[in-house]
């Protein structure tokens, strides 16, 4: 049975503009939060309940289209499109024996490259996919994407402060950040085995993942000591996590926690998880203040971009047939 201790904690972002004090609380809290769970709910953050609403009526819109709409938008060398279910793999899961793909499907879009950027056509580096019959979606993704961004830059500098930094001190590693907004469907799988997942136990690569769930649930998180706590949505509020390459720049002392989701109920589930992560151009060292004095780093220095297509390359089918780059 579920008891208090089950749930997850919330942090309650009402006081960090506008209260230093309130601030330095939140910062402590995140900084517990993180070196323990890596997983915690937010509240108050600033972005519209309504906004919420409309990013899930625009995702049901979406996958509520025929097949072969869904599929004109087949996710591309740049990494953006449709993702039918049971394409993905996570071979790279440090937490499990993954062998089923993963049972759901979704739209990826990432930050938006235009062909007058320098970046384009590099790794990632590349235009969005928009359905055509659909011409309020793009509108209000990129409402929707906008609101999370500012959260997110809003997070990182609580992040800097829990880790005893000047509030802006990892700013420039996302002058152009790396971003994705995935749209995911979950079919109902009220009889899965338990080896069959809409997403099979991992951790998330990257910096922050900040997730809006709908009401049916599914998230499960898993706990240091062993078994797994239920991430039970809860209205007006995100669920916000450790990525790897976070709980890599601090040398460890954050977790990236492994999660899992079985949608086994009969109805459907919707998420939205929003990635925030660095410019694929940064080198991401271990934080001198998270090195404990006279010890080495646990990790060594790394360029995000190629971390992170090593696992975009291993887990994904499509990426076989991608001889590289775009």
């Amino acid at each position: 049975m579920e008891t208090p201790d089950d749930r997850l904690p919330i942090v309650d972002l009402r006081n960090f503009a506008f209260d230093e004090a309130g601030a330095e609380s939140i910062a402590r809290e995140v900084d517990r939060i993180f070196s323990e769970t890596g997983f915690c709910y937010l509240s108050n953050t600033g972005v519209p309940d309504e906004l919420m609403v409309e990013i899930f009526e625009a995702s049901k819109a979406f996958h509520a289209q025929p097949q072969a709409d869904k599929e004109a938008l087949a996710i591309n060398a740049y990494h953006r499109g449709y993702m039918a279910p049971k394409t993905s793999l996570i071979v790279t899961s440090s937490v499990a024996n993954v062998t089923k793909p993963n049972n759901s499907e979704s739209l990826l879009i990432m930050h938006e490259v235009p062909e007058d950027d320098p970046r384009f056509g590099q790794d990632l580096q590349g235009p969005n996919q928009w359905p055509a019959k659909l011409p309020e979606f793009r509108e209000t993704v990129t409402r929707y994407i906008d609101a999370l961004e500012t959260l997110a830059r809003r997070f990182t500098q609580i992040i800097a402060r829990a880790l005893g930094l000047d509030p802006h001190a990892l700013d420039h590693h996302f002058n152009r950040p790396t971003t994705f907004l995935r749209l995911l469907h979950y079919p109902p799988q009220p009889d899965a085995a338990d080896d069959e997942f809409g997403s099979a136990p991992h951790t998330d690569y990257g910096f922050i993942t900040i997730l809006l769930q709908d009401n049916v649930g599914g998230l499960e998180v898993r706990r240091r000591g062993g078994g797994w706590i239920r991430a039970v949505p809860v209205p007006g509020t995100f669920v916000i996590n450790v990525g790897d390459i976070l709980s890599r720049w601090t040398n460890g002392r954050w977790q990236s926690t492994p999660h899992r989701v079985q949608n086994k109920n009969v109805v459907d589930r919707y998420s939205a998880p929003y990635f925030f992560d660095p410019d694929m151009a940064e080198t991401i060292t271990c934080l001198p203040a998270c090195v404990p004095a006279g010890e080495a780093p646990r990790f060594e220095p790394v360029l995000y971009g190629d971390y992170l297509m090593e696992r975009i390359d291993k887990n994904y089918q499509y990426r076989k047939s991608v001889s590289g780059g775009a």
